[in-house]
C-alpha cells in the first residue's frame, strides 16, 4: 500500500480547524496535507502539527481572491511577480513546518490570453522559481483539475502537466496527479501512472462521481494503489475526499495500520 496522509481541508469538516489535527491523529495518521494555511493561524497550526506530531507533507500556495473566483497565478502573465511572492511566502512557511512539497495552483486561463500563451508564462514562471525550490529543498507541483467543476482552469490534463514538467527541466518541478480530476478528464489512470511516476510528486484521490472515499464509486482503487506501487512511489497520496458518512466511519476502507508511515 502506498504511504497515506489525511487531508484536513476536505475532510474532518464535522470539527473546527484546529480541532482536526488531533482528529487526524486519534485516527492512527502520522502525515497531513491541507490547502491554505496562510487562512488560518500559522503559529497555532504548528502547535498542533508538534502537539499530535503530524507531519505536513503538502499545502498550497496563494490562490488569490478565492471568493471572486481566483485560483492562482501560475499561467498568468500579468501576475508573474506575485507568483514568484507566493512561492516564496510558501517556502518561509515550509521551512517552520517542514513541508517539503508545494502545491503551485495553476490558475485559470485569463480572458485575451491563449492557451499558448498560459502554457508559455507557465513554463516561464516555473523556471524561474525552481532554483529557490532547489535552495530550500522542496518540491513544487501543480495540480490538474477537472473543467466541471472548475470552468476555464488552465491545467486540466496531465498531458499538459508532463510537457511542462518536461520543459521546465528542474528535479524539484513535477506534477500532482489527483486520480479523481484525470478520472473525470481523462482515464486511463493506471497507464499514465506507469509511464509517467517519475514526472509525478504528489498523488491525491477520492472516487468519482460524488468525490467521496475509495469504494463509493468508478474507480478499482485497489488496482490503482497497486500500480502506484509498482511504479515505484515514494511519496504520499493524500486522502482529498468528501466523507459520505463520518470521517471517521469513511476511513473504513483503510486498515488503521497503513495509516502511519513511521
Amino acid at each position: 500500500m502506498p504511504r497515506f496522509a489525511a487531508n484536513l481541508t476536505i475532510a474532518f469538516t464535522e470539527y473546527p480547524v484546529m480541532e482536526r489535527f488531533e482528529r487526524a491523529a486519534a485516527q492512527g495518521f502520522t502525515h497531513v496535507e491541507m490547502l491554505f494555511p496562510y487562512h488560518f493561524d500559522v503559529d497555532e497550526i504548528e502547535r498542533e502539527l508538534r502537539r499530535n506530531r503530524l507531519d505536513l507533507v503538502l499545502f498550497d500556495t496563494d490562490p488569490g481572491d478565492w471568493g471572486a473566483g481566483e485560483r492562482g497565478y501560475l499561467c498568468h502573465p500579468d501576475r508573474a511577480e506575485r507568483f514568484y511572492a507566493s512561492i516564496q511566502e510558501a517556502i518561509e512557511l515550509a521551512r517552520r513546518y517542514g513541508t517539503r512539497c508545494l502545491n503551485a495552483l495553476a490558475g485559470k486561463v485569463p480572458p485575451g490570453v491563449s492557451h499558448e500563451e498560459a502554457k508559455r508564462t507557465a513554463i516561464e514562471n516555473l523556471k524561474r522559481v525552481a532554483p529557490l525550490a532547489e535552495a530550500a529543498g522542496v518540491m513544487l507541483v501543480s495540480e490538474g483539475l477537472n473543467t466541471f467543476d472548475n470552468p476555464g482552469y488552465f491545467l486540466s490534463n496531465s498531458r499538459l502537466g508532463f510537457e511542462i514538467v518536461e520543459a521546465v527541466g528542474s528535479p524539484h518541478v513535477r506534477y500532482q496527479y489527483d486520480v479523481y480530476h484525470m478520472q473525470l478528464m481523462e482515464g486511463n489512470l493506471i497507464n499514465t501512472l506507469r509511464q509517467h511516476m517519475p514526472q509525478i510528486g504528489h498523488i491525491q484521490i477520492a472516487d468519482p462521481p460524488g468525490r467521496n472515499e475509495p469504494g463509493t464509486g468508478e474507480i478499482n482503487y485497489p488496482n490503482v494503489f497497486a500500480a502506484i506501487d509498482a511504479a515505484g512511489y515514494d511519496g504520499f497520496v493524500g486522502l482529498e475526499f468528501k466523507p459520505s458518512r463520518s470521517t471517521e466511519e469513511s476511513l473504513a476502507w483503510l486498515p488503521r495500520a497503513a495509516r502511519a508511515n513511521r
